[in-house]
């Protein structure tokens, strides 16, 4: 039988969360802000794991699914019982990045316990498409907002999610000592 169809979605966490260009630090991983997320994003695994989640699905795009998938490999060297899946939209997904994001992207993609490839070929509508995916097999989705109205992927995830009934543990931007929100 394959993994994904042993996938419970009652306890499968996805996670959904903004690239560095929406992040306030960008790609500066030394700024305290973002130190603080990433602390903030280790707690909100942990609290996903104490409330039954054992399977983490990533979109493994740059910045914040970035952060999120290191704190699942911290979290399951911890607990053993915890599964990770990469979502890849589409094969080649890192090929237009700078050679350390690229190392960054394939030494993650190695530690995964799996890959869902959700489409042959870059197209538009596949990051649509992975997160998508990611919330019908989710009981919960973590997310990094930065709180905006504007479109982005993160707020159509998380619009989506709300819509499918999926919890969601929203950490803000804005409120990097404060509780995580639900929406």
């Amino acid at each position: 039988m394959a993994e994904e169809a042993k996938m419970d979605r009652a306890v499968t966490c996805a996670f959904t969360g903004h690239r560095p260009g929406a992040l306030p630090w960008r790609e500066d991983e030394s700024d305290p802000r973002c130190l603080a997320l990433k602390a903030r994003l280790d707690q909100a695994v942990e609290r996903a794991y104490a409330q039954g989640c054992r399977h983490f699905i990533c979109g493994m795009a740059k910045g914040a699914d970035v952060y999120f998938c290191e704190a699942v490999i911290k979290l399951r060297a911890a607990h053993p019982d915890v599964r990770l899946e990469a979502a890849v939209p589409f094969p080649g997904q890192s090929d237009r990045w700078n050679r350390a994001d690229r190392e960054r992207y394939q030494r993650l993609l190695s530690q995964c316990d799996f890959e869902t490839l959700i489409q042959q070929t870059r197209s538009p509508g596949c990051m649509h498409r992975r997160n998508r995916y990611m919330v019908d097999h989710a009981g919960l989705v973590i997310a990094v907002f930065n709180g905006r109205p504007e479109h982005s992927g993160t707020l159509a995830t998380l619009n989506y999610a709300m819509l499918q009934g999926v919890r969601t543990d929203i950490l803000y931007l804005d409120r990097p000592g404060g509780p995580p929100g639900e929406v």
